[in-house]
């Protein structure tokens, strides 16, 4: 968990850092010249680099171990992120957020990956819901963390956002040494078990996508690739990935469009992403319980939409309102992924398909981010009914096809046989 809450918080500071000081004239754009076009690019690079990178990421995590490639990507992205602290061009900034998304790319779908090594189906939700809730905490911490180093804005001749990106760098750098120490691999060779808890842990997966050591095969790769059902679930998480992206980068220049600024813009995005931390949980835990993933995604696809077409109707100066229903929005757009994650791996049975499943439907959701990148114009402040809007059709497109996958899913059951395997709704 720990993990990816500094990655999301070294992905995500470039939202605090480009509002951070603004009132005094020393946040990032105005510091090295960038034009609003400018950040969106910075921004849509990393995006590139993840898609780019997520599925040969997955793969180096099979053929390294997980707890080697983590680290070397952990230490990576910190030191890129300390970089970003010493950007003084449109240029610099640009590449090293090209190096940070190369880097940070496998670190979400390899540790969904990495839970099929140890959890059934209905054991993976909650733990996927509780590595992203580290997204919400991210927001929440990184707002805060910003209104504090804000502060130090001239200690030692640098402007408060390079401090940002020192200082959020620092522990991802640090961390990745414990990381290759004691991040556990697999269930076989976990020497914190016993050779019998070893033996039961690995048991208890047979048939259910265990891959373990297993190696995947070109047949397996080509089959996997072949499943038009997967491109309807990749779908849905491209439809998830505008809200979660435009939200994750732009929260602070929301906020300050509700009537807060310098400082408070900061600090004021902590309480939607503290409600986000608490639903996504509790939605994730009911979806498991009861085994209604698909419901879940839908529900909370559907909630989010409305909720982001109230926020565009709004009136822009009708702050406490629009305030209020960004933490519905925000809440219910985050925890729609857990379930539609775990619905995901619980429908990939074999080495192959888990293998290549999860990295290609977090790449393909990089599509949806990109597109998240875009919606929030700065000429509609303070309103951004385009962004607002945007996310509301896709957030019940999204809704929609859940529940077109979900229907499909209960026919195929409807002609199974007594030992096939049934298709998890």
């Amino acid at each position: 968990m720990f993990i990816y809450l500094l990655c999301s918080l070294d992905r995500s500071n470039i939202g605090n850092a480009k509002v951070l000081n603004d009132t005094t004239g020393n946040d990032l754009q105005q510091t090295i010249g960038l034009s609003s076009e400018d950040y969106t690019t910075a921004l849509m690079v990393f995006l590139v680099a993840y898609f780019i990178f997520e599925t040969p990421s997955n793969y180096m995590l099979k053929a390294f171990r997980p707890s080697r490639w983590i680290a070397l990507l952990m230490f990576s992205w910190g030191a890129m992120t300390m970089c970003l602290g010493a950007a003084t061009s449109f240029s610099s900034l640009t590449a090293v957020r090209f190096l940070l998304g190369m880097f940070e790319a496998g670190l979400f779908p390899g540790l969904v990956y990495f839970l099929t090594f140890w959890y059934k189906p209905n054991e993976r939700a909650i733990r996927v819901a509780l590595i992203l809730a580290c997204a919400t905490l991210a927001g929440a911490f990184g707002g805060a963390i910003a209104y504090g180093v804000g502060k130090m804005n001239g200690t030692g001749g640098l402007e408060g956002w390079r401090w940002l990106f020192i200082l959020e760098g620092i522990p991802s750098c640090l961390l990745a040494f414990l990381v290759l120490g004691l991040f556990p691999d697999y269930p076989e060779t976990a020497r914190w078990l016993s050779e019998e808890e070893r033996e039961l842990a690995t048991k208890r997966l047979q048939g259910l996508a265990s891959v373990g050591h297993s190696k995947i095969t070109w047949e397996e790769a080509k089959s996997t690739l072949k499943e038009w059902r997967l491109y309807l679930h990749y779908t849905i998480y491209i439809c998830i990935s505008v809200p979660f992206s435009s939200i994750s980068l732009f929260a602070p220049t929301i906020v300050s469009g509700l009537g807060y600024t310098g400082l408070d813009a900061q600090l004021f995005t902590v309480p939607p992403y503290a409600v986000a931390f608490v639903v996504t949980v509790t939605i994730s835990w009911l979806s498991d319980k009861y085994e209604k993933r698909s419901i879940a995604t839908s529900a909370c696809l559907f909630i989010a939409g409305i909720a982001f077409i109230v926020e565009g109707v709004l009136a822009p100066t009708a702050f406490k309102a629009r305030y209020g229903v960004l933490c519905i929005a925000v809440s219910f757009a985050f925890a729609s992924i857990p379930p539609l994650l775990s619905w995901l791996t619980a429908n990939l049975q074999t080495t192959g398909a888990a293998t290549l499943g999860v990295p290609m439907n977090v790449s393909m959701g990089a599509i949806g981010q990109i597109i998240g990148v875009y919606i929030y114009k700065a000429s509609e402040a303070p309103g951004y009914p385009t962004g607002h809007f945007t996310n509301a059709a896709f957030a019940l497109l999204g809704s929609s096809l859940a529940l077109v996958m979900r229907t499909i899913y209960i026919r195929w059951n409807r002609k199974l046989g007594s030992n096939d395997r049934e298709w998890r709704v």
